[in-house]
């Protein structure tokens, strides 16, 4: 009884793992993702130019360490961005288009093109992302990609897995938007 009773006690004495912190901006180790529960890969920053864009985190059903894992795994997933300096809406979504195209061939844009299309027009919805907005970009088994913009769905979800795959490269492709936060949002440290 004393040593269930030591377990217990040394159990709840532990600290809770703190939210990771990138840049000012905490990411909490889980999020709900739908209906299923996700657990935090890894998170960075995304730098251009020297000026600080945004902050981001994965999140997963299960950790991954490899691109290849990350793309493979099933289940419910979210790319949590928040902005860390004012955007406009077609500023954000011309970059990702730009890395889109970076990792895949001509004929897998050609494929995608219907959806980017509507991508677009969901993030064009926005209209511009001030200092601070928070924009989620979910994998939901039951209905596809929904794009969230401080904390409310914009547009119509998109159907196919294959096309979040496509935007998960945009930070986990062959051609990253940038290669250490590639690394970080691998549970990686940045080289």
């Amino acid at each position: 009884m004393y040593k269930l009773l030591a377990v217990l006690m040394l159990t709840f004495s532990l600290p809770a793992q703190a939210a990771l912190e990138v840049a000012g901006v905490k990411f909490e180790n889980t999020a709900k993702v739908g209906a299923g529960d996700t657990v935090i890969n890894g998170a960075g920053l995304r730098v251009k130019v020297f000026f600080k864009v945004y902050s981001i985190a994965l999140y997963l059903p299960q950790k991954q360490t490899t691109a290849d894992a990350v793309l493979a795994a099933t289940g419910p997933k979210r790319i949590a961005i928040v902005t860390l300096r004012d955007l406009t809406a077609e500023q954000f979504v011309d970059s990702l288009i730009e890395a889109l195209t970076n990792n895949h061939d001509a004929a897998t844009m050609t494929a995608l093109k219907p959806r980017i299309d509507q991508f677009r027009k969901n993030m064009l919805s926005i209209g511009s992302a001030p200092e601070k907005s928070v924009v989620n970009l979910d994998w939901l088994p039951e209905s596809g990609t929904r794009l969230s913009f401080n904390g409310s769905a914009k547009g119509s979800d998109i159907h196919g897995e294959d096309f979040y795959r496509a935007l998960l490269r945009i930070w986990i492709g062959k051609e990253p938007a940038q290669g250490d936060l590639k690394d970080l949002l691998l549970g990686k440290p940045a080289n």
